[in-house]
């Protein structure tokens, strides 16, 4: 270990280069390998993809399983009031909690009802404090929603500041950079002048679409004031993508749907869960650890991993069984939605470019107890070697040993291989079935509709369009995202495009 650590000092680059250069392999590796093995080596192929189904059949069931645990947790959070317990501790009213919402060519509706929600809050307001992050570059499009939200808004919070990032050397345009900026300008603003105790202030980051549930800054209270260890905490709400379900194409709302249901699954595995999207911490954390990388373009894993490593592997991710509620990608005319979706999931597939940084300090670090981080690194790795390659594994996979070698069809193993694969796939229909029933539950009904008898059996049906809906939407976006990694072809941040909102659109409270 110490020569692969004086190694990587001396070639820093080569090393970074290495290391962008292994997913892309290694997706291409497992995609590849049923077809040029089917003529070498077909029954090991045949193994590897019935251990891949079984894997696949412990995937969806614990999917399933924890998801509709989720659900019910998700119901009592609601239920309770939150704001009863905070008053409790005696020393509530110290709790300041700042929102930074970065934001880029957002249409004012969408920054004007995100505020809208935030003002709702059953916690105190005059202690919830806003910073809008502008971008530098939206010139006086930016200051004129400023000033208009500001005025609009004026007596409803805390405070509501706007700043201005500006393009600084060295930085990477996008909203890991300019979470960064509005953030410090928060600190500077409340904690070195107004000199309130930053070790009662918490800061999340929100999506400028994103619409916090109005306990949620109630039960951050509570569970930050309960935890002896809330310096090294990060919390996380499920983020569900309903708020215009209703309004994007049949493949958008199957594909937002399923990643709805999914957030619930992903909230419940404490012992994997990493920040996503919008989450909390203690404001003292973040300034201890350095705020936000400037330099990358994935910004919540990369957070994660930069406090785990810096505070000795004693961070991790507290659950908030709340809903966020976000908007599914959305763009004028149906093709630009689609395109808008592939190029919101290809820079979430993006989140792969961490991987060296992970890897290293897996390395380097001395601090971390191994078999912690080792642990942490490996299922990093799992989830984001296997993205483009599950759908390969489990769709096409069992075809191809007995297509393209006659001889090994002929064989005990290459007639039933196709058999044994679509038996085990089959019985994974009873977690989609649950996946189904939990969407019907949590999305929103249709506002002003009367729903046609066929319109229920309409909306299961749609859930067969999955296969086609998964390659595009999920292999599709990641192989992509790990070849450009792998040739140093990196991409630039991309803001999905939001349609503002409509007058009776719908809305998931």
């Amino acid at each position: 270990m110490k020569k692969i650590r004086k190694w990587i000092k001396r070639h820093p680059v080569r090393t970074k280069r290495a290391l962008e250069i292994i997913p892309g392999v290694t997706s291409w590796f497992l995609i590849l390998f049923p077809v040029w093995g089917s003529f070498v080596i077909p029954e090991i192929v045949a193994y590897y993809i019935i251990g891949f189904s079984v894997y696949w059949f412990y995937r969806s069931m614990t999917t399933a399983a924890l998801a509709t645990l989720g659900y019910f947790k998700l119901k009592s959070y609601q239920a309770y009031d939150w704001m009863a317990d905070v008053k409790l501790f005696p020393d509530w009213q110290k709790i300041q909690h700042i929102v930074v919402i970065p934001t880029y060519k957002e249409p004012i509706s969408t920054l004007r009802r995100t505020l809208e929600h935030l003002g709702k809050q059953t916690f105190p307001t005059s202690k919830i404090h806003i910073m809008l992050s502008f971008e530098d570059r939206e010139g006086e499009a930016a200051r004129a929603k400023a000033l208009e939200l500001s005025q609009e808004f004026e007596g409803v919070f805390g405070d509501l500041w706007a700043t201005y990032h500006p393009d600084l050397p060295g930085e990477v345009k996008g909203k890991s950079s300019n979470t960064s900026w509005g953030a410090k300008e928060a600190k500077r603003i409340l904690v070195d002048e107004k000199k309130i105790e930053i070790d009662y202030v918490t800061i999340t980051s929100e999506d400028a679409d994103v619409l916090l549930n109005e306990q949620y800054f109630a039960c951050l209270t509570y569970h930050f004031l309960d935890n002896p260890e809330r310096y090294q905490l990060i919390w996380q709400a499920v983020l569900m993508f309903y708020n215009n379900i209703w309004r994007v194409p049949l493949p958008v709302r199957v594909f937002s749907s399923i990643a709805s249901v999914m957030q619930l699954y992903v909230v419940t595995r404490k012992d994997r869960l990493i920040n996503f999207s919008t989450y909390s911490a203690s404001l003292a954390m973040i300034d201890a650890i350095g705020y936000w990388d400037v330099d990358v373009i994935p910004e919540d894993w990369r957070l994660f991993f930069k406090a785990f490593f810096k505070m000795d592997g004693k961070v991790r991710v507290e659950p908030l069984f709340l809903p966020i509620n976000a908007d599914a990608a959305e763009s004028r005319g149906v093709m630009k939605t689609l395109y808008s979706q592939y190029e919101q999931v290809k820079r979430w597939a993006w989140g792969v470019s961490d991987t060296p940084y992970i890897v290293e300090k897996w390395i380097m670090s001395d601090n971390v107890p191994f078999w912690e981080k080792t642990i942490r690194v490996l299922r990093v790795l799992e989830d984001h070697f296997l993205w483009p390659v599950n759908w390969f594994a489990i769709t096409l996979g069992a075809l191809l040993p007995p297509l393209l070698n006659k001889e090994f069809s002929r064989t005990i193993i290459g007639k039933t291989l196709p058999q044994v694969t679509s038996g085990i796939l089959t019985l994974c229909l009873v977690a989609l079935f649950a996946i189904i029933i939990l969407n019907f539950r949590l999305r929103p009904k249709r506002d002003g509709r009367r729903i046609p008898i066929l319109t229920p059996l309409w909306e299961v049906l749609e859930f067969i369009t999955m296969p086609v809906i998964g390659f595009f939407f999920t292999a599709l976006p990641g192989i992509d995202a790990h070849t450009r990694l792998m040739l140093g072809k990196y991409i630039e941040y991309k803001v999905t495009e939001k349609v503002a909102p409509r007058d009776g659109e719908v809305k998931n409270e």
